[in-house]
């Protein structure tokens, strides 16, 4: 039977009164005031010439080319520093207990560079004009979703009540629908920001290959300042697609129309121009100077994962990478390339897990969504080897997400989202069943949930993968001390394997480590640091690959 009017309102009135007992009973107030999120000041597009915008949180390549980009689409802005100790300290100190430790060092980052500012006699009202903090949100099962928050806590809490943070994320952020943005997250700035955070990813990687090989210590690092100021130059520079200087501008009569042709204008710019090719050519025969010992026995470690952990270079995971290079071994460092796939393949997999519930019952609509998708994976892709043949080929390619998915879904849900979700697992079983690595190192804050129940399904990995060696480490403000010591020991059992499989390779190419050097000796490529070394399905390790390589090229007398 259908309610009438004054059956519903008999009903609220009931409800209301039922509420007011229950609040009276229990000693509370009716009078309930709800949270109301503070309204932001905007950054609009006037300010922009006197605006600077702040951003950090990956390292400093990717930062330098980021900051050359927009710097080439008419921003003035700065790069944070590397957080340290300090930073993290402040961090604890305006924020709130309980924070992770991306948000200590992020927030005190932030503060600390702010009251720089003020500490040069900059007053405190142009900082709140004249700056902005660009920086990454999200939401989900983590304490990522409170970073907002935090960060105007914290802000409030040192005296910069009013800063501007506008947040990069997903689903939304900061909104300024009312007013023409300050920062205008069109197709250009997409493109480059992707083209950007790419090519910082295979020189990221390129270092990290060649730097414990190298001859001259110090070489590698300064070839690759010359190849990051070359490629930031060549962000800066970049040239954009003009729909109005083109042969089809009579179309803008017809807006619908125009500003699709105009989206294919720029995407058919990106995947055919040579800017960025180029450079990186050049780039590649500056790399290519660097001689390099390969015969040299380094344990691979796999560095996996929560994000910002995995990624930072300084205080913030301990400086592992330094330490680990210290250490002997060859880091093989996590590209954000990874992460920005595992993002289009969660919104492919979403589409089609709610294809057929109600409002989701169009195959033509399903269809359209997930052709975007996988255009823009195929595309990203594309792009991505594009840049790497350009530098040498020597880096690795995007592992394929549905092979990821498939090696981690049956100990890790793929549907549990959160932090990388199943692609600790996978990446621990892709890298060490197929011989990619010695060691996996996994590197988050503490107390992380995601990463947290990741570890607790690798002990199933792990019991099921014998050989493997797998350490988690978390990381915070404080420890640095014994976390160096636990890597050690997992570092000591990945050189013995590194040892034993160099040994084994002599053994069974009959050839001595004096005859391949002299061999090598004789082979000026043998030593470039961007010569690319044959993959052996058998070995880990870059000394029993070359030497497995110099050994066939002398059997054919090459």
């Amino acid at each position: 039977m259908v309610q009438t009017l004054d059956q519903e309102t008999d009903v609220r009135r009931l409800v209301e009164q039922e509420r007011a007992r229950l609040l009276k009973e229990a000693g509370l107030s009716e009078s309930r005031k709800l949270f109301q999120r503070p309204v932001e000041r905007p950054f609009t597009a006037d300010q922009r010439a006197h605006t600077t915008l702040l951003f950090g949180g990956l390292t400093v390549k990717h930062e330098e080319l980021i900051k050359g980009s927009l710097a080439g689409m008419g921003y003035t802005c700065e790069n944070m520093p590397i957080p340290d100790v300090k930073a993290f300290q402040l961090g604890k100190e305006y924020g709130n207990n309980g924070q992770c430790n991306p948000t200590y060092f992020t927030v005190g980052n932030l503060v600390q560079y702010l009251q720089k500012l003020r500490d040069s006699g900059m007053e405190k009202q142009r900082i709140l004009q004249d700056y902005v903090f660009l920086t990454a949100g999200a939401c989900g099962p983590c304490r990522f979703g409170m970073y907002e928050a935090e960060y105007r806590l914290a802000l409030r809490n040192s005296g910069f009540d009013g800063f501007r943070v506008i947040l990069f994320q997903q689903k939304g952020g900061l909104s300024q629908s009312d007013v023409e943005a300050g920062l205008r997250m069109d197709m250009d700035f997409f493109l480059s920001l992707v083209s950007a955070i790419s090519i910082g990813d295979l020189l990221n990687e390129v270092g990290y290959l060649v730097r414990p090989f190298e001859v001259e210590p110090g070489a590698t690092n300064r070839a690759l300042d010359r190849c990051t100021e070359m490629l930031r130059q060549a962000m800066h520079d970049r040239p954009f697609y003009s729909f109005d200087k083109s042969k089809l501008k009579g179309l803008r009569r017809w807006r619908g129309l125009s500003s699709r042709v105009e989206t294919l204008g720029k995407f058919w710019q990106q995947v055919r121009t040579r800017h960025y090719t180029d450079v990186l050519e050049e780039c590649r025969k500056i790399l290519a100077e660097v001689q390099v010992d390969r015969t040299r026995v380094a344990p691979i470690v796999k560095i996996t994962g929560e994000f910002w952990a995995q990624t930072t270079e300084g205080d913030g995971n301990f400086n592992m990478f330094r330490f680990l290079e210290g250490e002997g071994a060859e880091v093989l460092v996590e590209p954000v390339a990874t992460w920005l796939l595992y993002m289009l393949w969660q919104v492919k997999q979403g589409y089609r897990d709610r294809f057929g519930l109600p409002g989701n019952r169009n195959p033509f609509r399903l269809g359209y969504r997930l052709a975007r998708i996988v255009t823009a994976e195929k595309l990203f892709t594309r792009e991505y080897n594009r840049f790497r043949k350009a530098l040498g080929d020597t880096t690795h390619a995007p592992v394929c997400q549905m092979h990821l998915q498939r090696l981690g879904h049956p100990y890790y849900h793929s549907r549990s989202q959160g932090g990388e979700g199943h692609l600790e697992v996978a990446k621990n079983i892709h890298y060490a069943s197929n011989k990619l690595c010695h060691m996996v190192l996994s590197l988050k804050p503490f107390g992380c949930m995601p990463s947290t129940q990741s570890d607790g399904a690798q002990a199933a990995v792990v019991s099921h993968f014998s050989d493997m060696i797998f350490l988690p480490v978390e990381t915070s403000g404080e420890g640095e001390i014994n976390a160096h010591s636990r890597v050690q020991m997992a570092l000591g059992e990945a050189r013995r394997k590194a040892k034993e499989e160099f040994a084994e390779v002599l053994q069974t190419t009959g050839r001595s480590l004096e005859e391949i050097r002299a061999y090598v000796d004789t082979r000026p490529e043998l030593r470039s640091a961007l010569y690319k070394v044959p993959k052996d399905k058998r070995y880990s390790g870059t000394a029993a690959n070359f030497v497995t390589h110099v050994a066939a090229l002398m059997e054919n007398g090459r």
